[in-house]
């Protein structure tokens, strides 16, 4: 695993990558960093998702105005990091987030995880704690989770799917689904949904070792409010606070929404 690095101007978060080898196929994950003051803001995106949309770039913006670090990347077959989407799961994506986060994060952290990224997030926390013990280097001084997807191939995915769809993933590996984000629909692959039963968060008590700020939207077709709802009970901590947005969809990138989200890092 080593780094590459392109040149960036000053107003510009600095372009590098990670190459990451280990398991196969290998990938190179594009990553921005922006320098700053603590504590700094890491940015995990959603499926199908990446570091140059609404949400992402706005913070970035808000990060240089306020002088606070920022680190955004894209997952594999996102964005601008290489690989297969279809090679891709929730512990690939894990592990390429834990090795962004180990390498580029310095000092306190907020984590902003959206959809997906909420539960890459809540996993995140689980393994920072397992690696560093009690005084990492770069502890958690928050979360900010916009209609996070907790255990979503499992609860939003397998168990909504019909009985052909099923056996369409065990029989043939995978099934399109249409999306209204992409023409050309989203390959969900056998791998996907086994490899998602090895990190379910739902069966019991989540431990996030910080403060958490959960954004959702009441008119999510995604992810339903209730969804973030049940994720609210499981949390072990007290400081957990879940703002509904009666009029709000998935993406919650409205101005009045990013206007939400950067309020709610501002707590932090």
């Amino acid at each position: 695993m080593f780094l590459a690095e392109t040149a960036s101007s000053m107003s510009e978060a600095r372009l590098t990558s990670l190459i990451i080898e280990s398991p196969a196929p290998a990938r190179t994950i594009a990553v921005r960093v922006r320098a700053g003051k603590s504590p700094g803001l890491v940015w995990l995106g959603g499926f199908k998702s990446d570091m140059k949309g609404t949400k992402a770039e706005a913070l970035d913006r808000w990060a240089a105005e306020e002088g606070r670090a920022c680190l955004r990347f894209d997952y594999s077959g996102h964005g601008e990091s290489s690989g297969d989407f279809r090679d891709g799961t929730i512990g690939r994506w894990l592990e390429e987030s834990l090795a962004v986060y180990r390498e580029f994060a310095k000092g306190p952290q907020v984590l902003i995880g959206s959809s997906m990224g909420g539960w890459i997030a809540l996993l995140l926390a689980a393994q920072l704690r397992k690696l560093t013990g009690s005084a990492p280097r770069a502890p958690l001084a928050g979360m900010v989770l916009i209609a996070p997807a907790v255990d979503f191939t499992e609860e939003l995915m397998w168990k909504q799917f019909s009985a052909a769809i099923k056996r369409d993933i065990l029989e043939k590996g995978e099934w399109i689904r249409p999306s209204d984000y992409d023409a050309g629909g989203y390959p969900i692959t056998r791998a996907l949904i086994e490899d998602g039963r090895k990190h379910l968060m739902l069966g019991g008590l989540i431990e996030p070792g910080c403060p958490v700020h959960i954004l959702q939207g009441v008119q999510d077709p995604d992810v339903p409010w209730q969804h973030a709802q049940e994720l609210v009970t499981r949390l072990s901590r007290d400081d957990v606070v879940l703002t509904l947005i009666k009029d709000g969809d998935h993406r919650l990138s409205r101005p009045e929404d990013l206007e939400r989200l950067i309020a709610a890092v501002k707590e932090f």
